[in-house]
């Protein structure tokens, strides 16, 4: 029995909370191929939540165990472009050892619910599950179209979620013109007169790479200056010491503009410690958004320590700024040099759009109606979402998921961290603002 209740009367509000724990309880965890126990649980789970209140959601299965769901809702004046919300419900990897509360529990504790998805993403799954159950309770349409995406693998780049749906199911989007999805619409307090809620506008694209030498294979005892290790351990090395040089973007531009008014200083941005200091924890979101970036994450070689094997390889994860790949190409092979051969295991754009329209006007609205010192900014995330496949069919992608933060909470820290979780009373916010923005958008 769900604690959920889809009777009348039962708010959006009421049941977010619920939602979330058990969306959480749900281990969708994928590790990058099809060894994790899938989506198809939860998609059966959103598709549940969507049918009680007389909506016919589908279920797409990519591969078995890998499934996405969608749902329509009609409108007020269907002839409208429509709108997509889209969420996530596969989330990254836990180890149970390192938590305080049990990573798929959906445990309450110091007023928060604690589990791996809280903030990535199924805090916002939850809260459109809740508005959109709400208004269909009490029978109020939005103004346009909206379509519902529950979406499989965004941790591993969409293959099996978003891209799939986009590729071989583009119908299903028909008439979609903007969307809103995560990492977006968060608070940062700047002080009690004034609380920034970040909007994604932009975000750097990517290059998942293997890095290969090959060398001269011998005896361990043996000297060996053709050694495939030692070459590619001194070009990961120069590579990930390598300070890539600040480009500032049009979005960037707009958040260091905002910030300057925000903190009454002019900030330069070739001199950002100072400022990123005064930023707590979103500085390591900002920050990266600066510059391009390539982090060795992987290295593996040999197989007997007499043995010097003849190849050695490296994986490193590449982000690059709109407008910027060729630079960020060149530059990562001039770093590495002639010897270590390169090659994508997983590649996408970046995207860029301008912060403004009747949606971003939407969103101001719906934030200031619930926090009077609410003022939205555009910025870019230094990661990638599922936005880069909707942008493929001509949709204009924002990150917006709102939730009013306690100024302490390391919310960039929670992505992928230890200890994930999101605020009670973050989670009844977004609802309150989601709905807003809906009859506002």
């Amino acid at each position: 029995m769900s604690e959920t209740d889809p009777a009348k009367g039962v708010t959006g509000e009421d049941e977010v909370v619920d939602l979330c724990r058990e969306l959480i309880r749900i281990d969708t965890s994928n590790y990058g191929d099809h060894s994790g126990p899938g989506e198809r649980k939860a998609a059966e789970y959103v598709a549940e939540k969507l049918a009680e209140v007389g909506l016919e959601p589908r279920i797409f299965e990519s591969h078995p165990g890998r499934a996405s769901t969608i749902a329509r809702i009609e409108g007020e004046d269907p002839s409208r472009p429509a709108l997509l919300i889209h969420g996530h419900t596969d989330v990254v990897p836990a180890n149970a050892d390192d938590w305080t509360h049990h990573p798929f529990s959906g445990e309450i504790a110091d007023g928060c619910v604690w589990g791996r998805g809280a903030v990535d993403m199924k805090d916002m799954d939850a809260m459109t599950l809740a508005v959109v159950r709400d208004r269909m309770r009490s029978g109020r349409k939005p103004p346009r179209d909206v379509v519902l995406a529950f979406l499989a693998d965004e941790e591993a780049g969409g293959t099996y979620g978003a891209k799939h749906l986009v590729h071989k199911h583009p119908e299903l989007f028909e008439g979609v013109t903007e969307a809103i999805g995560e990492v977006g619409g968060f608070s940062f307090t700047v002080n009690e007169k004034l609380r920034l809620y970040l909007v994604e506008t932009a975000e750097k694209g990517m290059h998942w790479m293997r890095l290969t030498v090959d060398g001269t294979a011998g005896h361990g005892s043996m000297t060996n200056d053709d050694n495939a290790i030692t070459e590619l351990c001194e070009a990961v090395a120069r590579l990930g010491r390598h300070k890539w040089p600040v480009r500032v973007t049009k979005t960037v531009r707009a958040f260091l503009d905002e910030l300057s008014d925000a903190l009454g200083t002019e900030l330069d941005p070739e001199n950002m410690d100072e400022t990123l200091a005064k930023l707590g924890g979103i500085a390591r979101m900002i920050g990266t958004t600066l510059r391009n970036s390539a982090a060795p994450t992987q290295l593996g070689a040999g197989y007997k320590v007499n043995v010097i094997p003849g190849q050695a390889t490296a994986h490193v994860d590449g982000r690059f700024l709109p407008g910027h790949e060729e630079e960020f190409l060149a530059d990562l092979d001039r770093i590495l040099g002639p010897r270590v051969r390169r090659e994508d295991v997983h590649s996408d754009k970046a995207l860029e759009t301008d912060f403004d329209g009747r949606l971003v006007d939407a969103m101001q609205t719906a934030l200031s109606a619930e926090d009077p010192i609410a003022r939205a900014v555009p910025y870019m995330l230094s990661g990638g979402t599922d936005a880069k496949s909707f942008d493929d069919l001509g949709i204009r992608c924002f990150g917006f998921a709102p939730l009013k933060l306690p100024p302490e909470l390391d919310f960039a820290g929670m992505f992928h961290g230890v200890d994930e979780r999101v605020p009670v009373d973050g989670l009844k916010f977004g609802v309150r603002v989601l709905d807003r923005f809906l009859d506002a958008s």
